[in-house]
C-alpha cells in the first residue's frame, strides 16, 4: 500500500511539481536580469516635501537619477554617469534642463493662481537601495502666501515610454497644518491641508513594495524551500514578520538609521544564506534556524523602510501610515506563503523534489551572491 500511494497521486503530484518549479523559474527569470542597475524599468517613485512658514514656500524633490536625466532628453554621459561627484556635475551643468522638465510637470499653486518654482540652492545625490536620487530644492513665489495651497506632480507619465504607474510620495507642514498623501496618474493633485494618514494608499504601497522588491521575495522564496512542515514555514514567516517590523518601525519613525551602503550588501547576503541553509534544512535543528532569520528580518526591516525615504521624526499620522504599509507586506507575504507552500507540500511527493529544490536553493544563491557584489562594487 505504501509502494502504490504516490503512484495513485502521481498525476496531481506532478502537476504540483510542474506548478511549482514554473512559479520558481518564472521568479527567477524575472530576477536574474533586474540588477540594481535596471531596477526601475518598470516602475519609479518620487517624492516630493512642501514647507509653508512666514509665508515662505520651500520645496526639496527626489527623483531617480537616470531616470530624471533620460526624461529630460540628456546625452547619455549624463544618464549613465554612476559616480557621485560626476552626477551632481552633471545635475548642475544641465541645470536649466532639469529645472524645465521638472517646473513643467510638478506644480503649487496658492488658491487659484500658480506659483513660480525658482531652484535654491545646489543639487545633491542621495542613494536608496543602490539607486541614485537627485535631490532638488526650489523656492514657491505665490501671489497670496495666506491662500490654500495645492501641489501637483506630473512626474514621469506612462506616455514617456520609460516606466509607468508612477507615485510621488509628498509630505508636507504648511503653517499648521501637516499631512501627507500619493500623487499618481488617477489623483494628480491634493490640497496641502491637514489631514489624517491615508491608510489604503500605504496598504496598496506596502503590497507593491514586497511584489516589486525582489530581494524580498527571493529571501521568502529560500524559506520556503527551506521549510519542512507547515508548522515551520509559518513559524519561519512570523519569526520574519516580527524582527523586519520591529526595525521598520523604529528605522521609519526616525529613532534608527542605517546607511543603505551597509543594508543593501547584507540583506543580499541574506538570501545567499537562506539558500544555502535549503541544503542543510534537515541538520540545522529549528533553534538555531529562528535566530538567523530574526537577525535577517531586522535587516530587511531597514530596506523597507527606506523605500518610503522618510525622514519625518515621529508623529502619530506617521506611525499610521508605517502601520497601514507594514500590513500591505504582510497582507502579500502571507498570500503567497498560501498559494505556494500546498504547491511545495505536493513537489515534495515526487522523485523530482530533492533535486528540484537544491537547484532553485542553487540559483537563488548565485543571484544573491551576484547582487552582493553589485552593491559593494557600486559604492567604489
Amino acid at each position: 500500500m505504501t509502494v502504490d500511494q504516490p503512484r495513485r497521486r502521481g498525476p496531481s503530484t506532478r502537476v504540483a511539481a510542474a506548478i511549482m518549479v514554473s512559479l520558481a523559474t518564472s521568479v527567477l527569470a524575472v530576477v536574474l536580469p533586474a540588477t540594481s542597475a535596471v531596477a526601475h524599468d518598470a516602475t519609479t517613485a518620487a517624492s516630493a516635501e512642501v514647507e509653508r512658514a512666514g509665508g515662505e514656500v520651500s520645496v526639496e524633490l527626489e527623483l531617480e537619477y537616470d531616470l530624471l536625466m533620460k526624461s529630460a532628453w540628456l546625452y547619455a554621459e549624463a544618464y549613465e554617469a554612476t559616480d557621485p561627484d560626476v552626477q551632481r556635475e552633471q545635475l548642475t551643468e544641465h541645470a536649466d534642463a532639469v529645472d524645465d522638465y521638472v517646473t513643467e510637470r510638478f506644480a503649487i499653486d496658492a488658491g487659484a493662481e500658480r506659483c513660480t518654482l525658482e531652484r535654491a540652492g545646489a543639487s545633491d545625490i542621495r542613494d536608496d537601495a543602490g539607486r541614485a536620487f537627485a535631490v532638488l530644492r526650489y523656492s514657491a513665489r505665490c501671489a497670496d502666501d495666506e491662500a490654500t495651497l495645492a501641489a501637483s506632480s506630473a512626474l514621469f507619465p506612462d506616455l514617456e515610454g520609460f516606466v509607468h504607474d508612477t507615485e510621488t510620495r509628498i509630505t508636507w507642514s504648511v503653517d499648521d497644518a501637516a499631512g501627507s498623501g500619493l500623487l499618481t496618474a488617477a489623483t494628480p493633485t491634493i490640497e496641502l491641508v491637514e489631514t489624517t494618514p491615508h491608510f489604503g494608499e500605504y496598504f496598496l504601497l506596502g503590497a507593491e513594495h514586497l511584489l516589486l522588491g525582489l530581494d524580498h521575495l527571493l529571501f521568502l522564496l529560500a524559506l520556503l524551500l527551506g521549510a519542512r512542515s507547515l508548522r515551520g514555514i509559518v513559524v519561519a514567516a512570523t519569526t520574519f514578520t516580527v524582527a523586519h517590523s520591529v526595525t521598520f518601525l523604529i528605522a521609519g519613525l526616525g529613532f534608527v538609521s542605517v546607511p543603505a551602503a551597509i543594508v543593501e550588501p547584507v540583506i543580499a547576503l541574506s538570501i545567499v544564506a537562506a539558500a544555502v541553509a535549503v541544503f542543510f534544512a534537515r541538520e540545522v535543528p529549528s533553534r538555531y534556524r529562528m535566530p538567523v532569520i530574526f537577525a535577517f528580518g531586522l535587516l530587511h526591516g531597514l530596506g523597507f523602510a527606506s523605500a518610503l525615504g522618510i525622514d519625518e521624526q515621529w508623529s502619530w499620522s506617521l506611525l499610521g501610515s508605517l502601520l497601514a504599509f507594514n500590513v500591505g507586506i504582510e497582507a502579500v507575504q502571507l498570500a503567497i506563503i498560501a498559494v505556494a507552500f500546498p504547491l511545495l507540500v505536493l513537489l515534495r511527493r515526487t522523485a523530482a523534489a530533492d533535486p528540484a529544490t537544491k537547484i532553485v536553493g542553487a540559483l537563488v544563491a548565485a543571484v544573491g551572491l551576484l547582487w552582493f557584489a553589485e552593491r559593494i562594487i557600486a559604492q567604489f
